[in-house]
């Protein structure tokens, strides 16, 4: 009888830490502030959300920490569902992912880098989408030929950016005008809107609990790593926030198409703007670029258990690389970038027509939590305050889920993004007829 095949325990707590912060920290930073000053009423509101967002991706970090320890198989929220909930369930989560949740938050993610890249040369009226289109095409043929994928580089520019953030923050808070108007009142008041653009700049948190198979000790370590973790990750989106604040004030955020480089124009003149620009599209394209690796890969595991999409399952041996996967996602993406240029804002249109899918699956993944842990089967990782953590990341999850349908009562965004929230769900619920014909 062959042995099961498991991770090593290779990682230390120090290890895990930085792993963590690594895939939390990402481009949104640099966009997701705007949409949270637009909908909080002042300063305190909008800090409170960010402290808030730290909170939420902890429970649901710890959540998924067990669940990982549980089954620390590739797949992810794929394994759980199709686990706990079983396989039609997997499956649409598998046909969303491929087609809502991984290709717009690719597209999302494009769309920063398109702002941020505009401000270095424009292109017009349509720049941004013009850049985020160029991106997507460049990475695509980059990873096709199985280059850019080095461990190395990737943890270079987390570091960079890192190091960046914390230099340009503390510039920010001693240099900026701290007579600067608050603006309050000036957003619109709606909390839940502004924690969809809160968590997602803490998104990735997901992924760092699935570290659970490869850490030390993990039953003792693992609340060590995602409680410091999710704290440094807070602390460091705090301080970078306070930055801007510093700089802006909550009025001059909110009404910033591309925050962090008004807040160097403001510091350091023109030329400053136009070098953080390039520095946040140079992690911008890390993080579009580690997006289009995982989720082609995500496609391929998908195409290879559903006969009718084995086309995903084609792996060529050229560049090792899911070559299917990453032109269909390449498509997909392509095709979102271009409906996302017919709005006033790209980025917005991404986020109304991936939010609700999104939160739909991690709130049937939070409820899978409370059926997979009825097994006698003892995890290597126990979620902590059981049931009170896993209560809490459900309940979150469902005001998330509700909050980003409610975009369309939005009145600065409904009327412009409505649609797009419409066009996700349309999209998700097309894979149900699908999953009943890959079974005939």
């Amino acid at each position: 009888m062959a042995r099961e095949t498991r991770p090593l325990e290779l990682l230390s707590v120090g290890d895990g830490i930085f792993l963590t912060v690594g895939m939390i920290i990402g481009a949104l930073i640099f966009k997701a502030p705007s949409m949270v000053a637009g909908a909080t009423s002042g300063p305190l509101a909008f800090l409170f959300a960010w402290l808030l967002g730290g909170a939420i991706s902890l429970c649901g970090a710890l959540v998924y920490a067990e669940l990982a320890s549980r089954h620390p198989h590739t797949g992810g929220e794929y394994v759980f569902l199709n686990e706990g909930m079983g396989r039609g369930v997997a499956f649409l989560f598998a046909w969303s992912r491929m087609t809502v949740i991984q290709t717009g938050a690719i597209a999302a993610v494009a769309f920063v880098f398109g702002d941020y890249a505009s401000e270095i040369f424009s292109f017009g009226a349509h720049s941004s989408a013009i850049w985020a289109a160029g991106a997507t095409v460049v990475l695509t043929v980059l990873n096709l030929i199985g280059t850019l994928q080095t461990k190395a580089l990737q943890k270079v520019m987390e570091t960079t950016l890192i190091t960046g953030m914390v230099i340009f923050s503390i510039a920010a808070i001693v240099i900026g005008g701290a007579d600067k108007p608050a603006a309050a009142g000036s957003g619109s008041g709606s909390f839940g809107f502004a924690m969809i653009f809160v968590l997602l700049a803490y998104g990735g948190w997901n992924e760092a609990a699935y570290l659970a198979g490869e850490v030390r000790n993990a039953r003792r370590n693992m609340t060590r790593i995602l409680v410091w973790g999710v704290i440094a990750v807070t602390v460091l989106y705090l301080v970078v926030n306070l930055g801007y604040l510093a700089v802006l004030g909550h009025g001059g955020i909110r009404d910033s198409k591309a925050v962090a480089a008004d807040v160097m124009r403001v510091i350091a003149g023109e030329k400053g703007a136009v070098v953080l620009a390039l520095i946040v599209c140079i992690s911008v394209l890390t993080t579009m670029n580690a997006a289009i690796f995982t989720g082609a890969r995500t496609s391929w595991a998908f195409g290879r258990d559903f006969r009718m999409l084995r086309f995903l399952g084609d792996w060529r041996e050229t560049g090792s690389t899911p070559a299917n996967a990453l032109i269909l996602q390449g498509a997909i993406t392509l095709l979102l970038v271009a409906a996302g240029a017919a709005t006033p804002d790209g980025f917005n249109a991404m986020v109304a027509y991936t939010t609700p899918v999104f939160w739909t699956f991690m709130y049937l993944v939070a409820t899978s939590f409370f059926m997979l842990r009825d097994s006698k089967e003892k995890a290597p990782f126990s979620t902590p305050f059981y049931p009170h953590i896993p209560f809490v990341f459900c309940i979150a999850c469902l005001y998330m889920l509700w909050s980003s349908i409610d975009y369309v009562r939005n009145p600065d965004y409904g009327p412009k993004f409505g649609w797009a929230v419409g066009a996700g769900l349309v999209v998700m619920a097309a894979g149900i007829p699908l999953y009943f014909t890959s079974r005939r």
